[in-house]
């Protein structure tokens, strides 16, 4: 149990630790204010019963005398009052303390997915490649909920109505030591007793759980992300049982935490009466007579009637947390095992671009593989020259635009920008200045101007830069001429309204929105038509005198104007030279080039 407070605790920023400090201390107030309340039922239980105690208990003669009152019954009014008073008092301080603990644990919520969405986001691209993004957003949308609702949620029911219970067997304590410390045995071996034969289960249940949840949201995730071939296949069926198999797991297993956190308050409500009448009759026993006993009886039922809801909400906290106990591991390893980034943009030093890129001896391998993608590669590129990297698929050519973009780094070998290595002080600054269209382009369920303009806010927006990236990739005109809300136009879930060419058209306008120094297209016009292609690449290819282009491609069509193109195979460099002097000296590009025209 301190091993899951100090796991949750880890997960928290050190300005809710001290919220939660304040909340602490507020529900030991309250504690203290409901045994005082539960204290003043008993001399005014005993007035009731003898008003002779008026005149002949010290404490209540003083009260009496210090009130001023006409009479007895008059006093008895008063001393009604008080209680009443107290009562509601510790009532509204209840209330007042439950809205703190629902909004500290709904914060909570808030800091600890604000904590993983950043630790995720800032992590090396080669970690997303080991990564399922459903695994991701079930952590963050599902299982940091869990861990609320079921450990921080309990583990502060079980302060407060631990600190109620300690109280009021204190008082009872103090009233009778014997009957009080029978109470306390019996209570606490009846619910340990049930929580240890129940741990082991509730645990595996917890567990099995955790796995279910991954399983139903990577089932909805995938599901929606191919509704087409969905569709077209007729694979409905398959992928409601894909769902529903993971989904009634997962049901069931918070049926059996639910029954097994709730089912001893049944067994202890029937024992409860039998309890109180067993008390009873001991203190008629001790006390000679029924009438003396009223007082007493009375605070212990009405001690009992506060205890044993406390009880059962521990040992309810006790089984969530045992219960939640596998995500809150899973939650608590996950952030250990990010990479601590400096998350401070302002301090990066300054890439300026003016000479050239170079890749010197460079060396990678992607995580958990054995084989080398790039083997001591270099090459060179010069600032405002359009060079191409073409060569069969899994030569390696993206590889080396992930490096040259430095979200990727290499095992050995660097990364120069006019003879300045590029690292961590400095990424960020030469990333800035990268237009990027990939081949698969996201797009947001936004306008078509938001996509264009995509990580910067709606008021920020500059509509001239809009238009004339979108110009360039030859969006314009079908925007303002088949659209009737022009860039305002909505574009669906990942752009479902619009071709493929335009949805990579928009991905070339992002690309050009902020006036990049260096335009890098992997396959940005492989769903373009020819004619379309042909006067993007013509566009471009204007842009040549200001900024630095690089191309990925396939049809060698778009790389017959390049400065430089380079023939990638197997992680090396076996050719470079321009479109002419490749054809005529390399007999593996000339082939290429004769399929291309096929």
């Amino acid at each position: 149990m301190l091993n899951n407070l100090k796991k949750f605790l880890e997960l928290l920023s050190s300005a809710e630790k001290k919220k939660l400090i304040i909340l602490m201390f507020m529900i030991l107030i309250m504690a203290l204010i409901d045994m005082l309340g539960v204290a003043s039922i008993m001399p005014f239980m005993a007035v009731l019963v003898n008003p002779e105690l008026i005149e002949t208990n010290k404490i209540l003669a003083e009260m009496y005398v210090y009130s001023r009152s006409a009479d007895k019954e008059s006093f008895f009014f008063l001393l009604g009052l008080i209680v009443f008073f107290i009562l509601v008092f510790s009532l509204f301080f209840k209330g007042v303390t439950a809205y703190f603990q629902i909004r500290f644990a709904m914060m909570c919520e808030y800091t600890i997915g604000k904590k993983f969405i950043e630790g995720y986001i800032y992590q090396p691209y080669v970690w997303f490649l080991n990564r399922n993004s459903a695994e991701l957003g079930k952590n963050i949308l599902s299982e940091v909920q869990t861990v609320i609702l079921n450990v921080v949620m309990p583990f502060i029911t079980i302060f407060s109505q631990g600190a109620v219970v300690i109280a009021i067997f204190l008082l009872l304590l103090f009233i009778d030591t014997l009957l009080s410390l029978s109470v306390c045995f019996f209570l606490g071996v009846f619910y340990f007793g049930i929580y240890k034969t129940m741990s082991r289960k509730l645990s595996a249940i917890g567990q099995s759980r955790l796995d279910a949840n991954e399983g139903r949201f990577k089932a909805v995730i995938e599901t929606f992300a191919a509704s087409k071939e969905i569709k077209i296949g007729n694979h409905e069926d398959f992928c409601i049982k894909r769902f529903s198999n993971p989904a009634k797991i997962y049901a069931k297993q918070q049926i059996k935490a639910e029954i097994i956190s709730t089912l001893p308050r049944f067994v202890f409500e029937s024992i409860a009466f039998g309890g109180l009448m067993l008390v009873i009759l001991y203190l008629m026993n001790n006390k000679g007579n029924f009438s003396n006993s009223i007082p007493i009886v009375t605070l212990y039922a009405f001690a009992g009637y506060r205890l044993m809801p406390a009880l059962q909400f521990i040992y309810r906290a006790v089984s969530q947390i045992r219960f939640a106990e596998p995500s809150l591991n899973f939650l608590h390893n996950d952030l250990i095992k990010l990479k601590k980034l400096n998350l401070s943009h302002k301090n990066f030093n300054i890439v300026k671009f003016e000479k050239d890129i170079q890749l010197k001896n460079v060396v990678f391998k992607y995580p958990n593989s054995e084989n080398l993608v790039l083997e001591k590669l270099s090459l060179k590129i010069l600032a405002k020259n359009v060079v191409a990297l073409v060569g069969k698929t899994g030569s390696g050519k993206t590889t080396i635009v992930d490096l040259i973009m430095s979200i990727i780094d290499p095992l050995s070998g660097t990364l120069e920008v006019d003879g300045k290595i590029i690292n961590g002080n400095n990424c960020k600054s030469w990333q800035k200045i990268i237009g990027y269209v990939p081949q698969q382009i996201y797009l947001a369920n936004d306008t078509i101007e938001a996509n264009i303009a995509f990580g910067v806010d709606v008021d920020k927006i500059d509509f001239s830069e809009i238009k004339r990236s979108a110009k360039i990739a030859n969006l314009h005109e079908f925007v303002t001429n088949q659209l009737p809300e022009g860039y305002k136009t909505f574009i669906g879930e990942r752009g479902v309204r619009l071709s493929g060419g335009q949805r990579q058209r928009i991905g070339i306008a992002r690309a050009l929105y902020n006036n990049p120094k260096i335009l890098i297209m992997d396959e940005a016009t492989s769903a373009l038509d020819s004619l379309t292609e042909k006067k993007i690449m013509q566009t471009i290819n204007e842009l040549r005198n200001d900024i630095t282009i690089i191309i990925i491609a396939h049809r060698l069509s778009t790389v017959r104007e390049c400065d430089q193109i380079y023939l990638v195979d197997n992680g090396k460099i076996i050719a470079q030279g321009n479109f002419l002097e490749l054809v005529k000296k390399n007999d593996m590009f000339s082939s290429m080039v004769s399929q291309n025209k096929q």
